[in-house]
């Protein structure tokens, strides 16, 4: 994608959503981390419901080790892989009180030592925390990275890099949450939803999917069901 389309490509987002957030539920910069590490396999909507009520009353490291393993692993059974996620957050919650008095680190390498705490965790952490220009490639970045042709990789790592090379400066802070939500609501991974993009004369993706009802759908929806 040429220079010019990544800058088109991010003001039309950036246009459509001007203060982009996550929408995980956070208080302070210890839940969000204990939200992104949940959030792994997870869906933001599914870790809301969970740490709704546990964030009213559990918001510190030392909060966390009072409720301990058992009544975490409770607290966030709806969760997949809340028996592991909830070992993790007790770990990495250890470390923070014993090697950083209780303190997220705004560090990547720092947080990634932490227990249940990989790359993508740390980016996330590390960009809406302490507002770094780091890109975290979830499956909706990878998506959207791929099909653009905005940065295209075999790997999230391979994604990661592309993007931190062809976002400009304007829009460095911005892109994860603005590419995450472009993927979760618009790009879809079975049927992105070309006829409403901002973007779907700048994206690569063929064929454009067309909006539903029209002659086109039906068309293609007949050609499906002649081939299976």
């Amino acid at each position: 994608m040429k220079k010019a389309e990544v800058e088109e490509l991010y003001r039309r987002l950036a246009d459509r959503t001007p203060n982009p957030e996550t929408e995980l539920e956070y208080v302070n910069d210890y839940t969000l981390l204990v939200a992104v590490v949940l959030s792994a396999q997870a869906t933001d909507a599914s870790v809301n419901t969970a740490t709704r009520g546990l964030f009213t009353t559990v918001q510190s490291p030392q909060a966390m080790l009072e409720l301990g393993e058992e009544r975490l692993r409770e607290a966030i059974k709806t969760i997949g892989l809340f028996n592991t996620k909830a070992k993790n957050v007790i770990l990495l919650t250890k470390v923070l009180v014993e090697q950083f008095d209780g303190q997220v680190p705004a560090d990547r390498d720092l947080l990634m030592a932490l227990p249940g705490v990989g790359r993508k965790t740390a980016n996330v952490v590390m960009n809406t925390a302490f507002s770094a220009e780091t890109f975290a490639v979830d499956t909706h970045i990878f998506r959207v990275g791929n099909r653009t042709g905005l940065a295209p990789g075999k790997n999230p790592l391979e994604v990661e890099l592309a993007l931190d090379k062809a976002t400009p400066p304007p829009y460095r802070r911005d892109a994860h949450h603005l590419l995450i939500l472009h993927g979760r609501y618009v790009c879809k991974a079975r049927t992105p939803e070309c006829w409403r993009c901002v973007i779907a004369d700048i994206c690569r993706y063929k064929p454009k999917t067309p909006p539903p009802g029209s002659d086109e759908a039906a068309a293609a929806k007949k050609r499906g069901a002649k081939g299976s």
